[in-house]
């Protein structure tokens, strides 16, 4: 019980920081909505299943964690200040969707007032090793993936693939980035 109080404390003093360091309100920015709904496209042959709704904010994250006390801890990798490098981070996922709630926790980092994801969907080829995340930007966001800087594009393309190789357990040797099924080219 003692580490869940710290780290529900941890989680409300990353969240003030957040909603401190941004030019709008957390709720503008966090515009990560309910998984995508692509019908025109299948889905991998070979995939695990899971889709998660990215939490809207670190609050939900803490919401959602206290309610499954089945969470295990995982390493998410982050840009430090001067976008450089990944600075690692451990943190509390649900347990039965590790993957797919890691790969939230980085995305709804990268959210701001320009830039706006309206969902993402993770499939893991466990024969390959091969994890695709399909991405959909927001319909109200002003920016694209190809005009994000390149720290941007570090950011959240860099952050996501050391996040997925790094986790051992996962076994994930590549990853791919789509938009809505089609590659992503920067």
């Amino acid at each position: 019980m003692n580490h869940i109080q710290k780290y529900l404390a941890t989680v409300a003093l990353a969240a003030t920081v957040v909603s401190l360091s941004s030019c709008t309100s957390p709720a503008d920015n966090r515009q990560v909505e309910a998984a995508l709904d692509t019908p025109n496209q299948p889905a991998p042959a070979v995939t695990t299943p899971g889709v998660i709704p990215p939490s809207k904010t670190a609050g939900n994250i803490a919401a959602s964690i206290a309610a499954d006390k089945n969470t295990v801890t995982v390493t998410i990798y982050k840009p430090d200040n001067q976008c450089q490098d990944l600075v690692a981070e451990k943190v509390a996922v649900p347990s039965a969707r590790t993957v797919e709630a890691a790969v939230g926790r980085v995305i709804e980092d990268r959210a701001n007032s320009d830039f706006n994801l309206a969902g993402y969907r993770v499939s893991v080829n466990s024969q390959t090793g091969v994890a695709t995340v399909d991405m959909r930007v927001s319909g109200n966001s002003r920016r694209q993936f190809v005009s994000l800087s390149s720290c941007e594009q570090f950011a959240l393309f860099g952050s996501l693939r050391k996040t997925l190789t790094s986790n051992s357990q996962w076994k994930i040797k590549d990853v791919r980035f789509t938009e809505q099924g089609e590659e992503i080219y920067l």
